[in-house]
């Protein structure tokens, strides 16, 4: 095989987020695009003389991944990659499936092919995460420098084959990432309890929302747990999600939740686009993804993955600090992080945390190094399964416990990011503490640094913290994972221990906090009277 060097110039916006690199799709087909970030990052890997022996690469199934497929097998056989596994004959797998064989196959690392929970299609987007050998997220550090490589790259290397036959090539091997990915599952939950659970006559729905976790939803929760093959919804992948935004929260998975609203099923859930993330539904009731971590560190014994205890436990900051007061009942560290499952991965291998949870409807354990939505839902019913109680009285005597933390984030997608930014950094700058508005007084404003207890890597500008007198703690960011304008999310949390309160719809309850926000950031009179994207 002829190895070819192609010349090429650099992009300008190949700057990775929270997330990897996520454009629209129509910007990853310019040409050399893809090509160009596939090779930098292979350069950024090998800059200090890393060989790459094993490499991994799948994808959510979203288009046009197939047809980069090719490309990417060419150009890491060019560089000198011995063995490329592809995910999957179709090439669509969950990603904490992918990150499970990166472990499984002590691969160098791996290239996940997705835009994780935004739309796909030649309308939507595509995006391009990098993996680690340890399964998880680029560090900081390595997303840097990668950075620095797409702005310098003049030429790439591929083969001198055509696609078809970079397919076939005999170091290109096919795992099945499902078989693995349901024998480690199993592995870890009481799949006994909950089939008794389903037999008993429990019932169930779970939305695929037309993504990568059909075939894995069906292998475990039909096959091997005994659900109705019916309960599985929108189970066949599209490489356009049925135009549908797999993001699985009450706004762009209305169908479920309106569903279990009128009490359609005992229990129900949703998985985006790539099945690291989760919606967790009882009859008429929806469970905050913040609250749904704190249930599962409570009730982790229940698990036999978790016999022998927690270690710690972690969350965003963002998430609110639900988990916090459950975790100190139990004498547990708490560890607070930025957003973005990367963070996590340093404590997990430390062995310091093995349990974990942000405010995107993400939780995940040590077992992989990225949060996993079907490990969330089997968490949930092993629970469902061992105390005989309803969602909604889990949740409950949880609140009763501990108080409720109300919280709430409000989400605005593709405003004007340079009024976005010069929003966040007027109020970084702004000397706060101390200053009232109305009958509020901010105790403190804080621009959220976080210094790795692990690593000792140093990163600020994560966002803004404000406190105040009443009890009400806010945070702002710019989201990393949107590719048109800006994503602004506010999140808005104060605890209360009055039960007599607990049943006040949540955005009501709020509803003051959020003119306080509004005060504070101006935001509606930066970008007009905007209703939000989505509430969770």
């Amino acid at each position: 095989m002829k190895i070819l060097s192609v010349d090429t110039k650099p992009f300008d916006n190949q700057k990775p987020g929270t997330g990897g690199l996520r454009k629209q799709t129509s910007v990853f087909l310019a040409p050399n695009f893809l090509e160009n970030f596939i090779q930098s990052a292979i350069n950024a890997r090998t800059a200090d003389g890393q060989m790459l022996n094993t490499w991994v690469v799948g994808g959510d199934g979203r288009y046009p991944g197939m047809q980069f497929l090719p490309k990417i097998i060419k150009i890491l056989v060019a560089n000198g990659v011995q063995k490329v596994l592809v995910v999957g004959r179709d090439f669509v797998a969950p990603t904490p499936a992918i990150s499970h064989i990166i472990r499984k196959y002590k691969a160098d690392g791996g290239f996940i092919l997705s835009a994780s929970h935004n739309p796909a299609g030649i309308n939507g987007d595509f995006g391009v995460k990098v993996e680690m050998d340890n399964g998880g997220q680029a560090t900081e550090s390595f997303t840097n420098a990668l950075y620095e490589q797409t702005k310098v790259i003049s030429s790439y290397k591929t083969l001198d084959i055509g696609d078809v036959d970079a397919l076939e090539l005999p170091n290109v091997e096919y795992v099945n990432p499902i078989k693995d990915y349901a024998d480690l599952l199993e592995s870890m939950f009481d799949f006994d309890a909950i089939r008794k659970w389903f037999a008993d006559g429990h019932t169930f729905r779970f939305d695929a929302m037309n993504a990568s976790t059909g075939a894995a939803a069906h292998e475990i929760f039909v096959n091997r747990l005994g659900a109705r093959p019916e309960w599985i919804l929108r189970a066949a992948p599209k490489d356009d999600f049925g135009g549908v935004h797999p993001e699985p929260n009450p706004t762009y998975a209305h169908e479920i939740y309106d569903f279990m609203m009128r009490g359609g099923a005992d229990f129900g859930c949703a998985c985006d686009g790539d099945g690291d993330r989760n919606m967790i539904l009882g009859n008429g009731f929806y469970v905050k993804p913040s609250d749904s971590l704190a249930i599962l560190a409570k009730y982790h014994k229940l698990v036999p993955y978790f016999q022998s205890g927690l270690r710690g436990v972690a969350r965003s900051a963002p998430t609110s600090s639900a988990v916090d007061a459950v975790a100190k009942k139990m004498g547990l560290d708490v560890y607070q992080t930025p957003t973005g499952w990367k963070f996590f991965a340093s404590l997990l291998d430390a062995g310091r945390i093995n349990l974990c949870g942000e405010e995107s409807f993400g939780q995940g354990a040590d077992y992989i190094r990225e949060k996993d939505g079907i490990f969330a839902i089997l968490f949930w019913l092993n629970i469902l399964a061992k105390t005989g109680k309803t969602v909604e009285e889990i949740v409950r005597e949880m609140w009763d416990e501990n108080g409720r933390f109300f919280y709430c984030q409000y989400s605005y997608e593709g405003v004007d990011k340079s009024a976005a930014d010069d929003m966040i950094r007027r109020v970084s700058n702004a000397n706060l503490d101390g200053r009232k508005y109305g009958d509020v007084t901010i105790l403190r404003k804080e621009v959220f640094e976080y210094t790795d207890p692990v690593t000792g890597e140093f990163v600020t500008n994560q966002g803004i913290q404000i406190l105040t007198d009443n009890g009400v703690r806010v945070f702002c960011r710019l989201s990393g994972t949107g590719t048109v304008g800006a994503t602004v999310r506010f999140y808005v949390e104060r605890f209360e221990s009055d039960k007599s309160k607990f049943d006040v719809p949540v955005t009501e309850y709020l509803q003051d906090v959020f003119q306080f926000v509004d005060a504070v950031f101006e935001f509606s009179k930066n970008f007009g009277d905007i209703r939000p994207s989505a509430i969770n």
